[in-house]
């Protein structure tokens, strides 16, 4: 359970990326405009930008595809602090100073930038305190992720362990309950009656689910009713319907 900072400039990129870096005091070095970018569009980034003092540079829309390879970058690109990664107990203490049990996010190898992105999408609309994700094989947080989150990577903590196994272990001496999801299990989702307490739900990886080694730590496994002939879901919409479902328990209770 330890910090790690990128020591590498961040390129953040797309209006609503760059303007929730802004509103959430995010350093920001730089921001270039594209010279083509509709005014309507820029016009909060630009104001939120002078506020703060941040240089802001028109250019050419050629420069912000360099800059952005690949990302959609709607004419705004910026050049930020390294993304400064939560440890583990600053997202418990998260919970603990709104005084609710803990609510985390643990990713088992999630590959795909565009999966992490939103994943923290919803985490941020259903109260997740934080996301924990691998230092290894596993997608960090990119200007992809950023832009596929919509700017919730802003407010929504993620810390970067070396040993998920370890994490979960230390998660579980702090009496939070660890939840696996898992297609050949017997228990269903919604007959499951535990998400009122602290949990750390595990989303596995993609193609291979969750690793053996994770799957036997989880307290509990659980699957999600399948009704379709194809028995899986993207992992980031299966993320978000047991986030959901955890949103409405706690609701339920009060």
């Amino acid at each position: 359970m330890e910090e790690e900072v990128k020591t590498e400039e961040e390129i953040l990129a797309g209006k609503h990326s760059v303007l929730e870096a802004l509103r959430a005091g995010r350093t920001l070095n730089k921001i270039w405009i594209a010279e083509t970018a509709q005014k309507h569009l820029t016009a909060p980034i630009v104001a939120e930008a002078r506020k703060a003092g941040i240089v802001i540079q028109h250019v050419d829309k050629r420069k912000l595809d360099q800059l952005a390879p690949g990302v959609q970058h709607q004419g705004v690109v910026a050049q930020a602090a390294p993304f400064a990664y939560a440890e583990v107990s600053d997202l418990l203490a998260a919970a603990e100073a709104k005084g609710e049990p803990a609510f985390l996010i643990l990713l088992d190898e999630i590959e795909d930038p565009h999966n992490l992105g939103s994943i923290l999408r919803t985490a941020d609309c259903t109260g997740v305190h934080g996301v924990i994700v691998p230092k290894r094989r596993s997608a960090q947080i990119t200007a992809t992720v950023s832009k596929t989150s919509a700017g919730a990577v802003e407010y929504v903590p993620v810390a970067r362990v070396t040993n998920l196994g370890q994490t979960i272990d230390r998660l579980k001496e702090l009496g939070v309950w660890v939840v696996g999801t898992d297609v050949d299990t017997d228990q269903n989702l919604y007959a499951s009656d535990i998400f009122t307490g602290p949990v750390a739900v595990v989303i596995g990886n993609e193609n291979k689910g969750m690793g053996r080694l994770i799957r036997e730590k989880c307290d509990v496994l659980l699957k999600l009713p399948m009704a379709g002939k194809i028995n899986s879901l993207n992992a980031s919409v299966a993320a978000g319907v047991i986030m959901y479902e955890v949103l409405r328990r706690r609701n339920q209770q009060g």
